[in-house]
């Protein structure tokens, strides 16, 4: 699947102006993310497992 094919979605945490926040988009393989200013660039993807823990430890803190 290519990542324009992907349901991104952005935090419901983002700022009033909707622009400064990152944009998600989950497969069953992995995790995707990608700068919601410039969607052109590049993505990145972190494995399901790698990003649950990357959540745990952000409510954390």
């Amino acid at each position: 699947m290519s990542t324009t094919e992907l349901a991104w979605f952005k935090s419901s945490y983002s700022g009033s102006q909707g622009d400064s926040c990152v944009e998600v988009a989950v497969t069953e393989q992995a995790v995707h993310v990608r700068d919601s200013k410039d969607v052109t660039r590049p993505d990145f993807a972190v494995g399901r497992e790698g990003w649950s823990r990357f959540v745990e430890f952000a409510a954390e803190i």
